[in-house]
């Protein structure tokens, strides 16, 4: 009865869509399209009709005509589709091709119409601004000097004219090729520093051998090393990338040569030091943070810092760190909670509970444990009132879901992604909660979950916390005597709901196996006869990934935060992050090393609190989830051969 009642509205739902649809001429000139057979192409859209994605077949045949360079018909499909998202993104193109032709004019008569412009095309029409004498651009255009470490083509030229108007010096070179050594980006260090004169321009061979060969780098310096910048740049450089390896042995390096350097570059080197020991968990990196003094840090500095302190419960430190990072990182929602937390430590009770107070009850694992510091329960918001008929059909009727109905339909997913995202903008709650409610009818639960996840005051936790396949997960959790919350919680995060999700790094399906796990957990537990092809099989990748869960947890003190993050990452890194002592849950999640990995604890576990909530109709703790980590050499992982 329940599959009938699903059938019936998932056909329901699409009978205004894609169901009655002709799909052929579609996939005939999207097929056209991808081979450049305008002729055939041309055909298809001549014959499309009013198919739901007769703009997608049209968008087609403009754009193979534009790689022939023809475009008169561009502007008449502009305006005719103004604000889709595939007029949107054929606008944006226009806007490269036109800059290919230097046609500035068009540029920023065009560029206004954008809805969403991406960074590249925001540069184009910097550049058409520049053409025609505003001077202004140069102001704008410094902005990306440190925060564009990775310029797109588009946004290239404005980074020459800075240097070409005399805007970029020496310091600033160098202030940009560090921010790039520090985030392992040094193809683009080196482009940077072709912009300094031809007399302080570092060799390339000797860049190249501080770079990939750092340790034989500063064994063969020459004595005169320290007489030029880039000789000594170079060996800051150099000692970053000993760092990465080895932060002791990069201190004892630095420690040799720190008279022959000057001031700013010893504390860059200290600061590299110190970011590469802080993700390692190294006991000596509040001191090498300290030997790095008042040089600026990236973003990604500061943070590490105070995850350093909190390793160390060094809760001044933690306090100090914070203030002082720049205002907008301080403002994320982390910063403000362990800035709250330092203070407390320190008796500001007061103070403490008013950065609780801006955070509290946002959906959110910071969120949620600044709920419990100010002594609330977590508890989901009353539920909005449903969808009216008009508000179902308003949505229902809705061209740019329409069109991601069908694209999803033809597993089109990537576009149909796009297009659903697309069509949410300036929606409302009760717009959202409609659309979210859609998506969910037709079974696509993470557009259910990620629509409903955007509302902003009206609310539908059952939306935003769907769980599906109930009669085949809950039992086989319960089996696994495993907590089906935070099985849920986890799966949620994985996959969003989709069987056939698949990974950039091969991981498939609701609970994203890896295909060595996979055959490793089939083989542990005696399912005869498996082959990877059954992976996406819901039964079988529900009972491998539960088993799997089930072994790492026995494995790992039956500890949730630890089994999410061997989950993610390995079982040997989850036991090797925790600490000496014993470690606060949260201060463990926020210290993983990785951020995929650290992001992804965290949403797991808030997660499960919401899922407990549901499944139980109780308020849930996530402070009593996270628990206490046991020190790393408290209890030994049984079974070694684990993926």
């Amino acid at each position: 009865m329940k599959f009938c009642v699903l059938l019936i509205a998932f056909t329901l739902s699409f009978s205004a869509v894609a169901q009655t649809a002709d799909n052929s001429q579609f996939l005939a000139a999207r097929e056209a399209f991808r081979k450049g057979d305008l002729n055939r192409l041309e055909a298809a859209v001549a014959g499309i009709g009013k198919h739901p994605l007769a703009s997608y077949a049209e968008n087609y045949r403009l754009r193979n005509l534009m790689a022939r360079d023809e475009t008169s018909g561009i502007p008449g499909f502009l305006n005719a589709n103004d604000g889709s998202y595939v007029a949107e993104k054929l606008r944006a193109d226009w806007l490269r091709w036109l800059a290919r032709r230097s046609t500035w004019n068009l540029i920023e008569a065009e560029y206004p119409k954008l809805r969403a412009p991406e960074p590249e095309i925001t540069c184009l029409n910097q550049q058409a601004r520049w053409a025609r004498g505003d001077r202004s651009v140069i102001d704008e255009a410094q902005n990306l000097w440190l925060t564009m470490l990775e310029p797109p083509e588009g946004c290239q030229p404005l980074l020459d004219l800075l240097v070409a108007t005399r805007r970029i010096d020496s310091d600033a070179a160098w202030a940009r090729a560090r921010l790039q050594i520090e985030a392992n980006r040094p193809v683009w260090a080196r482009r940077t520093l072709n912009y300094l004169p031809d007399s302080q321009l570092p060799d390339g061979g000797s860049f190249d051998a501080a770079v990939k060969n750092a340790m034989s780098y500063l064994a063969r310096q020459p004595a005169s090393w320290h007489t030029t910048r880039s000789g000594r740049e170079l060996t800051a450089i150099a000692i970053r990338y000993v760092a990465a390896n080895d932060p002791a042995t990069a201190a004892r390096e630095l420690e040799k040569r720190q008279s022959q350097l000057q001031r700013p570059e010893t504390q860059w080197a200290w600061s590299q030091i110190a970011l590469q020991a802080a993700r390692k968990h190294l006991p000596e990196t509040l001191g090498w943070y300290a030997s790095a003094g008042n040089t600026p840090l990236s973003e990604e500095n500061h943070q590490w810092k105070v995850r350093s302190a909190l390793r160390a419960l060094a809760w001044g430190e933690v306090r100090s760190s914070i203030e002082a990072m720049p205002p907008e990182l301080a403002a994320r929602p982390e910063w403000v909670y362990w800035l709250g937390r330092a203070y407390k430590a320190g008796g500001r009770s007061s103070e403490a509970d008013a950065l609780f107070a801006k955070i509290a009850g946002q959906a959110h694992f910071y969120g949620n444990l600044a709920d419990e510091e100010l002594g609330r329960i977590i508890q989901t918001p009353t539920r909005a009132a449903a969808q009216s008929s008009d508000e179902i059909r308003a949505a229902r009727d809705n061209p740019g879901l329409q069109r991601a109905l069908t694209l999803f339909q033809l597993d089109m997913r990537t576009e149909a992604v796009r297009e659903w995202n697309w069509s949410l903008r300036g929606m409302n709650d009760r717009e959202l909660l409609a659309a979210a409610d859609l998506a969910q009818q037709n079974r696509i639960w993470d557009r259910a979950i990620n629509t409903a996840d955007r509302t902003r005051n009206e609310h539908d936790y059952t939306l935003r916390f769907l769980s599906p396949f109930a009669d085949q997960i809950r039992p086989v959790a319960r089996q696994q005597s495993l907590d089906d919350a935070w099985v849920y919680g986890l799966m949620r995060q994985e996959s969003r709901f989709i069987t056939s999700a698949r990974s950039s790094v091969g991981a498939s399906g609701l609970m994203q196996l890896m295909p060595a796990t996979a055959k490793w957990v089939a083989k542990k537990i005696g399912l005869t006869n498996f082959s990877h092809s059954q992976v996406n099989d819901t039964d079988v990748n529900v009972l491998l990934g539960t088993s799997y869960m089930r072994i790492v947890m026995e494995n790992l003190d039956n500890h949730p935060v630890l089994a999410s993050a061997a989950y993610n990452a390995g079982p040997g890194r989850a036991k090797r992050w925790r600490a000496e002592q014993p470690l606060e849950g949260a201060i463990y999640a926020e210290t993983i090393p990785f951020s995929e990995t650290r992001d992804y604890v965290k949403k797991v576990m808030s997660n499960a609190v919401y899922y407990s909530a549901q499944f139980t109709g109780k308020p849930d703790s996530l402070k009593t989830r996270l628990g206490v980590i046991t020190p790393a050499s408290a209890a030994p992982m049984k079974d070694r051969d684990l993926p």
